[in-house]
């Protein structure tokens, strides 16, 4: 959200209307509008250069304030002062956010991408370019500024994160061929930071608190498994199938997707796949939606035949009316 400043909004159509301002002395001095909308875009200027991060010794910054009059003027007078107080190496992202302007031609806000390097400058519009398909209504690019009308920018948290996202990658060092991009992670880090957040289960443990009539949560056992592998290795009858793909989706109360039964979370969701892999990720993954009590089966579905479990288990509550059994496991035959 933009920060709260003064407005630069004028009361009338022309620019060169006179403001007055009592000084501490008690006297009266005439300033222009258009030294207040400089005023306003020296401050905004300098919020955006304080709220820089260095990447790769780059400045980058993302700041969105609300809407003014000819936002394209404004934002570019802002990127030139931006470009004036930074000599060194810098890529900033400036946006008007709010309902558009009155004068606006196009209705929308507007987003302006400036740096000291034309190339990061061109690296930016192409990426932000394909963050906002559908909703850039016109663009301009001078090499070293771009400037563009889009919809509704600012209206969610994605916008902010999708120009972070390409502020970094228009800076960063190309790549090499063979080593790894800084901040990356290897598979078996990104499962081990997965598997730190989780309080893993053996399939004996999630049985036993599937069937345990006095546990304190509703507790629900969860197929993220393809279709092939269920067709090729069973399952476990009474179990959720949910494909990976909707997993969130179903399980966040926020969601207008979600499964009748998350409307809580404190759920005890027990993920499995077909070896303990895939579901260390989507159980962490459930965690960043806010179900904290989401785990998974250490081993998998293979584990749970090895401990020669049965291929049944009392299936979830299906009491409320929206309900189904759609998404239960409905392999027929032997389980496994």
């Amino acid at each position: 959200m933009p920060s709260s400043e003064p407005s630069s909004h004028p009361s009338d159509a022309s620019d060169k209307r006179v403001a007055l301002r009592s000084s501490a002395n008690g006297t009266v001095s005439l300033r222009t509008l258009d030294s207040v909308r400089d005023e306003v875009a020296h401050g905004i200027a300098l919020r955006a250069i304080m709220k820089a991060k260095v990447v790769e010794g780059v400045k980058i910054s993302v700041y969105f304030t609300f809407s003014k009059r000819d936002d394209d003027r404004f934002l570019r007078h802002v990127a030139d002062i931006i470009r004036a107080r930074l000599p060194t190496r810098h890529l900033f992202a400036l946006a008007t956010t709010g309902a558009p302007s009155p004068s606006s031609l196009t209705n929308a806000n507007t987003l302006v991408i400036t740096g000291s390097d034309a190339d990061d400058v061109q690296s930016a519009v192409l990426l932000a370019s394909s963050k906002f398909l559908g909703r850039v209504v016109s663009l301009t690019n001078d090499g070293d500024l771009m400037s563009a009308a889009i919809e509704d920018i600012g209206a969610s948290s994605y916008d902010s994160a999708a120009l972070w996202d390409v502020l970094h990658k228009s800076v960063r060092a190309p790549l090499s061929r063979l080593v790894p991009p800084p901040g990356s992670c290897s598979t078996l880090q990104l499962i081990n930071a997965a598997r730190a957040k989780l309080q893993r289960v053996t399939p004996q443990q999630a049985w036993d608190i599937l069937h345990d009539p006095t546990y304190s949560t509703p507790a629900f056992l969860v197929d993220i498994r393809s279709v092939a592998e269920r067709t090729r290795s069973g399952g476990i009858h009474g179990s959720l199938i949910i494909e990976r793909n909707m997993l969130e989706r179903r399980f966040d109360p926020r969601c207008e997707d979600k499964l009748a039964i998350a409307d809580r979370y404190d759920l005890r969701i027990i993920v499995y796949c077909e070896d303990g892999w895939a579901s260390s990720l989507a159980a962490a993954s459930l965690h960043e939606i806010g179900m904290w009590n989401a785990t998974d089966i250490i081993g998998g579905f293979q584990a749970w035949k090895a401990a020669r479990l049965p291929g049944q288990v009392k299936p979830p509550s299906t009491e409320s009316k929206t309900a189904t059994l759609e998404g239960f496991s409905q392999i027929s035959g032997e389980s496994y």
